[in-house]
């Protein structure tokens, strides 16, 4: 069984952080390791606190699942300060920790900070270089890019510049745009790859970055073309919150349920 590593901070409310990850890589048959970085107490209407874990537990767990669990991919959310940032960069350029896929959380759905502003810079120059593909929502290709973002136009200038950032490749998510439709574009190089769909008016949108990057970070564990696992990861998401259970009185978290030999859950499965 292939393994894929999340580096992330814990939601108590179970829909997003390492929580998510988590589900979306036994979604996959893939077996999860973890390394926390922080505890947050939220649930579906807000983040009420954030306790960061000390960077010497944080190194800690690192070398400790590495040096058993060896993983075939890793991704990594909520990094919560600079040092944290910096080990992990620090890591990843010692470590055998391949197909890193880096979704740079800086703002929960619900619109509480949860990036220490240092900690952007070191993600940008340090972390951006040595990732395989990078997730940004809109507001965070403008923030890593210093770009506007906000059309098709943009998302694929923004891709450009964070290849040139040093990324290897960029998925620009478009769920923060307006419109009856969402458009996520990938930029690897190559001619830029526009996902279309339609966009499913629901509040169960908790979580959604982080099990897009998981489930990437899934897909090439398993041994997926990039393409690939973006295609069977954008499935996911979308049966996913399609299915969500409609929990919580805020933004309500997605239905991690197994996923499909194309990367989404079965319809008709409605188990837990």
């Amino acid at each position: 069984m292939p393994i894929a590593l999340t580096v992330a901070g814990s939601d108590s409310g179970g829909g997003a952080g390492i929580q998510a990850d988590l589900k979306t890589f036994q979604a996959f048959d893939v077996y999860g390791t973890s390394v926390l970085t922080a505890v947050t107490a939220q649930n579906t209407l807000s983040v009420r606190a954030v306790h960061v874990v000390p960077i010497e537990v944080v190194r800690q767990q690192l070398e400790a699942v590495v040096e058993d669990l060896a993983p075939a991919a890793v991704k990594t959310g909520m990094l919560a300060t600079a040092e944290i940032a910096d080990t992990l960069a620090e890591a990843m350029v010692r470590m055998p920790l391949p197909n890193f896929v880096l979704d740079p959380v800086m703002v929960a759905t619900s619109g509480d900070r949860l990036l220490d502003p240092d900690a952007e810079r070191v993600l940008a120059d340090r972390l951006l270089p040595l990732c395989a593909v990078v997730t940004p929502n809109l507001p965070e290709a403008a923030i890593l890019t210093g770009l506007t973002v906000r059309d098709e136009a943009d998302m694929v200038r923004a891709g450009e510049r964070l290849l040139e950032l040093g990324a290897g490749a960029a998925l620009i998510k478009g769920g923060h745009g307006g419109g009856e439709e969402v458009v996520d574009v990938l930029v690897g190089g190559g001619e830029p790859v526009v996902y279309r769909r339609p966009r499913i008016d629901t509040d169960s949108t908790h979580g959604t970055g982080c099990t897009l990057s998981a489930a990437i970070a899934a897909g090439l564990a398993r041994g997926s073309a990039l393409a690939a696992a973006v295609q069977a990861a954008l499935d996911y998401v979308a049966v996913a919150i399609a299915t969500a259970p409609g929990l919580g009185s805020g933004h309500g978290p997605l239905r991690h349920a197994p996923a499909t030999a194309g990367g989404a859950p079965a319809a008709g499965d409605h188990g837990s």
